[in-house]
Parts: structure tokens; C-alpha cells; sequence
């Protein structure tokens, strides 16, 4: 299916803008693509396939959402604005008429997703709020087991600590409790210009697959994970001591585990946080 007639253009965009009255806010993160070749770009690395069912976060003016939806089987929109939520039906049906019955919208904050309806999500693309791109989309990663892969744009910064490995200078909570639930990966950078309003910064693609976590408790892994983060230039020895109940029990943790007490957090991979876990459980 061609998608030349049904992608919105920079001036799509803002007439839309304008008729619903909108001004795009800094709170909710709104900043809507306005150019086609971004989102043909998005669709097309994010290899989505004509039986995916998509979950989108944060569809906006359904600049993305047309694009997944002239290829994939489903998308459903996750919305917070209601405003938005409202309008997007009408512009699928408009652009899109043959696939409208595709096509669901949420009027729900993506932060309280447990669940979706109709058939299990398959593949998770979306222009994320830069404000709670990562929380977002841990939350997704934990609470739909079904997502095989995804793509989404977010703020450059949060591109590379998502994508970061152990050692790395960027390497940080988000990168240990991604890597928990997925491969994740750089897929390529985005300007400026392609967004309505422009922000301020750069932003990157980060194309993930679903691969089996460690063995182990995700909970238990991740409270070692915070813990080893919150003050980085400490020995895991230091830094644990408030989570195994002493330095000396941390210690003793660590060596159980064959890892150095004298290491840091940001030179451990997930498995290895994985393993402490697994130690310190009763």
C-alpha cells in the first residue's frame, strides 16, 4: 500500500493544530513529526511487518501513526491528551478509510499500562516524550511480554545511555534494566527540523528485540541495580552496603557471587547484577 497520499505533511500538521486550537506543551512532551521521510524512516528500521500488531505511545497528531498503520495488521494508540485521542480516529479515517477498522486509540496514561485489547501487541514504535521515554518504555517491556521488537525516537542523550554496555561513561540504571528484558541498540540519529515545535536537542532511534532475561528475580535484580547506580564512584562494597545490611555483608554478597568488592557498578553487566541477586535471595 502506497502511503504517499496519507502521511501528514508539515502543513497537515499545523492546520490540524490550528482548527483543534492546539499549542503543544512542554509537560506533556509535544513535539509532533512534520516530515514523511522521518516517519517512512521510523516504519521502514523498524522493520514492522504486515502481521504486527503495533502499540504506539504518545501518537500526537497521528504524523507516525499513519505510517504503521498503511503497513502493519493493527496499531493501537496510546494517548494521555484527550483532546488528541479524540481527533486521531477522524484522521485515520480520513487518510486512511480501508484500514480505520485497524485502528484503536487509549485515552490512557502509558505510565498505568497493564494491558491491551484485541490480539497481543507484537512490535512497539512511538515518538516518545523525552520527559518519560525510559520509564515508558521499561513499563512496556515488563508489562507486555508479547513485544518482539520495537523502535523508539527519544531524546539523543537518552539514545546513548539506553544503548550503553559496562565500562561506558553513559552507562547507567537504564542500560542494565533495558538490557534485562532485550538487545538494544542504536539504530540511527534525528534532527532538529523534522519536529513541530523544534526542541533543543537531537534525538535517536533505539531499535530493541526481546531475548530471555537472566535467571532470577527482576524485582530483586533491579533493587541491586539502584542501589549500585546511587552513588556510582563508590566500590560495589560502599555502594550495597545499605542494601545487603553492612559493607560486610555486601562484600561477603559479592565474593559469594565471584565478583570484586572493590569493583564499581557501571563495569557489571546484567547477568552479573543477576547473579548477586540471586545470592542475596533466601
Amino acid at each position: 500500500m502506497t502511503d504517499e497520499a496519507c502521511l501528514l505533511t508539515a502543513g497537515d500538521v499545523r492546520a490540524l493544530a490550528a482548527r483543534l486550537g492546539l499549542r503543544p506543551t512542554k509537560a506533556l512532551g509535544q513535539n509532533f513529526v512534520i516530515d514523511p521521510n522521518t516517519v517512512r524512516r521510523i516504519v521502514r528500521t523498524a522493520g514492522v511487518r504486515p502481521d504486527d500488531v503495533v502499540v504506539e505511545v504518545g501518537p500526537g497528531l497521528g504524523s507516525l501513526t499513519l505510517g504503521l498503520l498503511a503497513v502493519a495488521q493493527r496499531v493501537v494508540a496510546v494517548e494521555i491528551d484527550p483532546l488528541l485521542a479524540a481527533e486521531l480516529p477522524a484522521t485515520v479515517a480520513a487518510r486512511l478509510p480501508d484500514r480505520a477498522d485497524r485502528f484503536q486509540v487509549l485515552v490512557q496514561d502509558a505510565l498505568r499500562l497493564t494491558e491491551l485489547p484485541g490480539p497481543p501487541p507484537t512490535a512497539f514504535v512511538a515518538n516518545l516524550p523525552y520527559n518519560v521515554a525510559v520509564p515508558v518504555l521499561l513499563r512496556l517491556l515488563e508489562q507486555l511480554p508479547s513485544l518482539r521488537t520495537g523502535l523508539v525516537m527519544v531524546q539523543a542523550e537518552v539514545a546513548d545511555r539506553l544503548v550503553a554496555g559496562p565500562g561506558s561513561k553513559t552507562y547507567g540504571v537504564p542500560s542494565v534494566k533495558a538490557a534485562w528484558h532485550a538487545d538494544v541498540r542504536r539504530a540511527g540519529s534525528v534532527g532538529r527540523t523534522v519536529f513541530w515545535p523544534a526542541p533543543h536537542v537531537d534525538s535517536g532511534l533505539v531499535a530493541f528485540t526481546r531475548r530471555e532475561p537472566p535467571a532470577g528475580d527482576r524485582a530483586a535484580t533491579f533493587a541491586v541495580v539502584d542501589a549500585a547506580f546511587a552513588q556510582r564512584r563508590k566500590t560495589l562494597r560502599a555502594a550495597l552496603s545499605g542494601w545487603a545490611g553492612s559493607p560486610a555483608e555486601a562484600e561477603r554478597r559479592l565474593l559469594a557471587a565471584g565478583l570484586d568488592p572493590g569493583a564499581r557498578g557501571e563495569q557489571l553487566d546484567v547477568a552479573q547484577f543477576a547473579r548477586l541477586a540471586r545470592v542475596a535471595s533466601p
